[in-house]
This record gives structure tokens, C-alpha cells and sequence, in this order.
């Protein structure tokens, strides 16, 4: 399965923990449509408008006009000297940089994950750094949350990364997670601000131009196990299915090839529902006798050279958004009510999870960290998942019972098979979408707090 260990360290697992109150409730079918429950335990905010672009501080950059509005370089703000830690390469870079305003987060959170999309032509690239405010007035560093570029040509490109080692005492970034170290007695993170600096080659006019960029904040109970939500919806998407099993030993180099590509595959499955592949072009460095290519194209595009995987959650929303009038975000859903409104609106959604083989009946292994692509539900209310942990593509379809599959994808608190208390990922999602939609698709995110 997936390289990546969700959570696994004891202060994320601690973080995880602090949160206060009981579990939430689980709201019944058809209820919460048109906006976010307000015993929902996730906040999230994306800039996305012109309106929205022009509330921040900019230094350098100006709003692109357009159906898609979002920031451009304009003028450089500054000169530095990047030295990229994968290449070994030292280049000099011209920037400008926009500093949102303050968000006050409806939840006083444990964990913050940004996720951001952008174009970034050749010799480009694009910081995403967010800084929050604890409960007792102090702030977090400015902690990088990814370095990002959708290209990796070795002489114009960096390499994106995320970034290790980020602490103050009291909160940690571990890959693509702010996560607060503090046990239940600890503090919260009540707002933050996200920073974007966008980066090109000196005395060029290439710009990388962002069109979404945001946070998910969230405190979700600490809990081994979910309240039952009732089932409410029968309906399957037409989602192509790809298996990962079947890139065994492809191109090692990403994230040791096809059998840790879990994240990728379920990314490329959503992007090809919504119509859109990769050019000819795209898909010319691959070798000509592998079966979907896309997949592969798809890793070498998400790939993590500080995390040395496929699975860091941003780079899996931003590469998805790499493709015309698609957006990607990162979530958390409350339960599988919400993801069956989502799925109503005819949008499925890529969902981490992990368990012990027993805890998943037909699933026939275990994982510490698994994306699977959820397309419908039954008439009884089980899931019917595309798993890409699959020996080939016919075989992807899977149908999981409705009570398993929602506590290993909901819990917070797990046993692995050692009989160890790790973390569960709380309900977890990757929602991709494209930019024009339907009135009930426009209702179905905004019910789920994303717009």
C-alpha cells in the first residue's frame, strides 16, 4: 500500500487527542444541504475570487482578470538565492509575495492542512507558508507547507518538496500537516494566515499564477470508533477504475513504483471522470508497453522529493488542478451522510484510511495509510469504492460494508497489528471539481464547508 504512515508520530497522535467535547452527531440523510453544519468540527477557507485576492497584502503581485481570477507576478518584490536540496543547485530567483488576511477558524484547531492551485510554467514555482495564532495570542512560525512547481525539468525546475524539521515547542509540521504537539490540556491554533510567494527566473515575463489557495483547520474528536449514520442514498458514478498493482515495479524512482500508488491512481481515476487526461506530450517519457501511462504520469507529477513519495495529500489536490478548469482541495468530511450528498451531485471523492485486514471485510490486506476513490453507495448503504490496491483494473470495484469502511475512515484512534495505539486520519478527502457546475453541485460542496 501507500509509503505514507498517516500521522504516526506520537505529537501528531497527541495533537489528534487534544481535542475537546464529544463526538459529533451524525446528521441524517438529507439533511445539511446548502451550508456546513455548525457541529461540524472542520473549518475550511479558500481564496478563490477577485475579491478574495485583493483583501490580502501584495508585494508584487496583481489579481488576473477573467473568468478565472487569481495572482500573477506583476513586478518583482525581491532577489534570493534558493539552493535546492534534491539537485544539489544553487539559482537565483525574483519574486513577489501576497500575505492573506487574518482567518479566525470556527474550530480552535489541532491540525491545519493547506492546499493550493496553480499554474507553474517552466523556470517557475510557488511557496505556500501559513502562520497561526494560538489561543493565548502567541504565533507559529511561518511554516512552509510545500514548494511547489508542476514540472521537473532538472535545468529550469526545483524540486518540489515539503519541508522537515518545522517546529516551535508547540506545534510540528509533519509533511503536509500542521499538526499541535500538545495533549488534551494543550493549546489550539484560533486563526492563521496563508502566505504565497511566487518565484521565476530573473528578467523573465513567465509567472506562475495561483487560483486557489487555503486551509482546512480542524479538531475532530479523539474516538476509536463513530456513531452509525443511516444509510440514504443508492446511486453509482461512472468513475474509470485503475489499479496500482498493475505499475509493480515501475519506475522505482517514485515512491518505489506502482504498488505505493495509491494517491496518484485514485487522482488520476476523478481527473479522467471529469473528462480531462494528459496530452500525447505529457505521456511521451513512458515506456510504450506499460498499460495506463496516465498512472504513471501521474506519480512522477505528485511526487514528494523530501517525503520520497506519491502521497503527500496538497501535492495530489495541486496536480489534479494542473488540468483545465479543474480545482483540487483537501477536507474532511463528517460522515458518510456527507459524502453521499456529494456523491447525489455526482461528485465522488478520494478518501485516506487504514486498517488491520480483519477490520475491513473483502479488502484482503491491511494498511497503514490507503487512498481509496469512493462512487456510490448500494440500496443496502454499503460503499462501493474503486480501490486501486487491486490485481488489475476490472477488479477495482469494490463493495465494502457501510459500518467498516466508516469507523476506519472516520476514527481518529486505532490498535495496529502489534496492538499499538496509532492514529486513524478523522475522515480524510481529496475533492477534485471542475470550475463550472451545477446548482446542486455548488449546494453539495457548500454543505461539506468548501466552495
Amino acid at each position: 500500500m501507500s509509503r505514507r504512515s498517516v500521522l504516526a508520530a506520537a505529537a501528531a497522535m497527541a495533537a489528534l487527542a487534544a481535542s475537546a467535547g464529544p463526538a459529533p452527531a451524525v446528521p441524517g440523510a438529507g439533511q445539511g444541504h446548502g451550508r456546513p453544519r455548525a457541529d461540524r468540527h472542520v473549518d475550511n477557507r479558500f481564496w478563490t475570487t477577485a475579491a478574495d485576492w485583493r483583501t490580502g497584502t501584495a508585494e508584487g503581485t496583481a489579481v488576473t482578470a477573467g473568468a478565472r481570477p487569481g495572482l500573477r507576478v506583476a513586478r518583482a518584490a525581491g532577489r534570493t538565492d534558493y539552493a535546492d536540496p534534491h539537485t544539489g543547485k544553487t539559482a537565483t530567483w525574483e519574486y513577489a509575495r501576497w500575505t492573506s488576511p487574518v482567518h479566525r477558524s470556527t474550530v480552535p484547531a489541532t491540525e491545519l492542512i493547506a492546499s493550493w492551485n496553480a499554474d507553474t510554467p517552466k523556470g517557475t514555482w510557488l511557496q505556500t507558508e501559513l502562520r497561526g495564532t494560538y489561543d493565548d495570542g502567541k504565533k507559529t512560525p511561518w511554516y512552509v507547507m510545500g514548494r511547489w512547481a508542476s514540472g521537473d525539468d532538472k535545468d529550469k525546475d526545483i524540486r518540489r518538496t515539503s519541508v522537515d524539521d518545522q517546529t516551535d515547542g508547540r506545534s510540528t509540521v509533519w509533511t503536509d500537516t500542521l499538526s499541535l504537539d500538545g495533549a488534551a490540556a494543550g493549546p489550539r491554533v484560533v486563526s492563521y494566515q496563508l502566505r504565497l510567494t511566487l518565484y521565476r527566473r530573473p528578467g523573465t515575463t513567465v509567472t506562475p499564477t495561483v487560483w486557489r489557495a487555503g486551509a482546512m483547520a480542524s479538531a475532530v474528536p479523539d474516538r476509536f470508533t463513530v456513531p452509525a449514520s443511516e444509510p440514504g442514498l443508492a446511486k453509482e458514478l461512472k468513475v474509470p477504475r485503475y489499479s496500482q498493482e498493475i505499475h509493480a515495479g515501475q519506475y522505482p524512482e517514485y515512491d518505489n513504483g506502482g504498488e505505493a500508488w495509491c494517491s496518484p491512481t485514485s487522482s488520476q481515476m476523478i481527473i479522467e471522470y471529469w473528462g480531462r487526461r494528459p496530452t500525447p506530450a505529457d505521456l511521451a517519457w513512458v515506456d510504450p508497453s506499460y498499460a495506463d501511462p496516465q498512472v504513471c504520469h501521474a506519480a512522477r507529477q505528485t511526487f514528494d522529493y523530501q517525503y520520497d513519495g506519491c502521497g503527500n495529500w496538497p501535492f495530489n489536490a495541486a496536480y489534479a488542478a494542473t488540468y483545465k478548469d479543474l480545482q483540487g482541495v483537501v477536507t474532511r468530511l463528517a460522515s458518510l451522510t456527507e459524502l453521499e450528498t456529494l456523491i447525489a451531485a455526482g461528485i465522488p471523492a478520494i478518501t485516506s484510511q487504514s486498517f488491520l485486514k480483519e477490520e475491513l471485510t473483502g479488502a484482503g490486506y491491511g494498511t497503514a495509510g490507503h487512498l481509496m476513490t469512493v462512487v456510490g453507495f448500494t440500496a443496502d448503504g454499503d460503499v462501493i469504492a474503486n480501490d486501486p490496491a487491486s490485481p488489475s483494473n476490472p477488479a477495482v470495484r469494490r463493495v465494502y460494508q457501510r459500518r467498516e469502511w466508516e469507523n476506519i475512515w472516520l476514527r481518529t484512534k486505532r490498535k495496529n497489528a502489534a496492538g499499538k495505539v496509532v492514529s486513524g486520519t478523522g475522515g480524510v478527502c481529496y475533492l477534485y471539481f471542475p470550475t463550472k457546475l451545477s446548482a446542486a453541485q455548488r449546494r453539495a460542496l457548500a454543505a461539506v464547508g468548501v466552495r
